[in-house]
């Protein structure tokens, strides 16, 4: 089993007066990181699936005495699938405020169900954290960094959900089921959702277009919807941490591109199971926005683990001058630019540089990589 660097982060956390919260896709080890947090605190504690309905119904507006008689005499109450349970905020809240003696960690593997739900009864009494697929200092760090290196390319096909490392041989296969009955499950039984085929197109098309500038006017008329719709479908994709965004950078430049966005996926081997494409890198034309998606996907990684603030952006002008990644944190400004070939020549565009003076300015390819991760 892979260690999780979450695991340390929670446990840190425990028994500190905040009911601990864990957001994340489906499939990506949250249920089996519960129950090693259970197995390894040093106190009584209960485990309750709400993909059950004994339990689902149970905590679906539920008062004090049916609460209390459900945790019993545990102080650890791990609630997994929590978007499952009606009202699971009120429930919580109840949880917080009369057993203060009890610990709660809830999961939820939609963001926009659960957090929707919880945010107004636990103002101020929660602390968040979100759960992703493996990480790569986490595959480095139990596999040893040689053995990680000579899995690079096989991430960047497959991605890092942890089922896709552990069976090798099977990637497509299981990548197939995720994107196919796991993935969108929580999306497809969204109200908001009234034309599965149009989340499919505007997958493959964002797929497609990885590490490019995203009109929404444009997808609109591809998919003939209108903008808002277009807007709506990529912000629920986004709380179901299919995909993320990153905005331009511009603070003074007249010709800095302000409008645009870019889209990435959360996971390489999703994004190209959306295609069907499982080639081998050098039979590819997409390695460059491959690296990029996996360079980037795992530095918000990193960030989320580290507890760090930071804001993510790009950097481009009407002139095509660009930065492929711009990370902000404490007033400074740091500068990259993805290039999978060690030997590609870059230079950093000098109106950025006399504009902004970053911090940081580097090329991370793959001879470099593992410090920027």
């Amino acid at each position: 089993m892979i260690t999780r660097k979450i695991e340390g982060l929670i446990k840190n956390r425990l028994f500190q007066g905040k009911t601990l919260l864990i957001f994340g896709p489906r499939q990506v080890g949250k249920t089996t990181l519960l129950n090693e947090i259970l197995r390894t605190t040093n106190v009584q504690g209960i485990y309750l699936n709400a993909d059950l309905p004994i339990i689902r119904e149970g905590l679906s507006n539920a008062g004090f005495e049916q609460i209390g008689a459900t945790i019993g005499t545990n102080r650890l109450v791990v609630i997994d699938e929590a978007q499952r349970i009606k009202n699971i905020g009120l429930t919580l809240k109840i949880m917080h405020d009369n057993f203060p003696e009890v610990q709660v960690l809830a999961t939820g593997s939609s963001a926009f169900e659960l957090a929707n739900d919880i945010n107004e009864p636990l103002t101020g009494r929660k602390i968040e954290f979100k759960m992703y697929p493996v990480s790569w200092a986490e595959l480095v760090e139990n596999t040893g960094y040689l053995q990680a290196l000579d899995q690079l390319e096989n991430r960047m096909i497959y991605g890092m959900y942890p089922d896709v490392i552990n069976q090798k041989g099977n990637e497509e296969e299981i990548l197939t089921e995720l994107n196919t009955s796991y993935l969108y499950k929580d999306l497809l039984s969204y109200s908001g959702i009234r034309k599965p085929q149009i989340l499919e197109k505007l997958l493959k098309a964002l797929a497609l277009q990885l590490g490019n500038e995203v009109s929404l006017n444009e997808l609109g008329r591809m998919l003939e919807i209108d903008k808002a719709t277009v807007e709506n479908y990529l912000d629920l994709l986004e709380k179901a941490f299919v995909i993320f965004r990153l905005q331009p950078f511009s603070r003074n430049l007249r010709n800095e591109i302000t409008s645009s966005r870019k889209i990435y996926f959360y996971d390489n081997g999703i994004r190209n199971a959306i295609i069907q494409n499982y080639n081998v890198l050098n039979l590819r034309n997409d390695t460059g926005a491959l690296w990029e998606n996996f360079l980037i996907s795992e530095r918000m990684k990193k960030n989320q683990y580290e507890r760090r603030i930071v804001s993510n952006y790009f950097w481009r002008t009407h002139a095509q001058q660009e930065i492929d990644y711009v990370e902000e944190s404490n007033g400074q400004l740091q500068a990259f630019e993805f290039k999978w070939n060690p030997k590609a020549k870059t230079k950093f565009p000098l109106p950025f540089k006399n504009e902004y003076s970053p911090s940081k300015s580097e090329v991370i390819h793959r001879e470099n990589f593992n410090t920027f991760l």
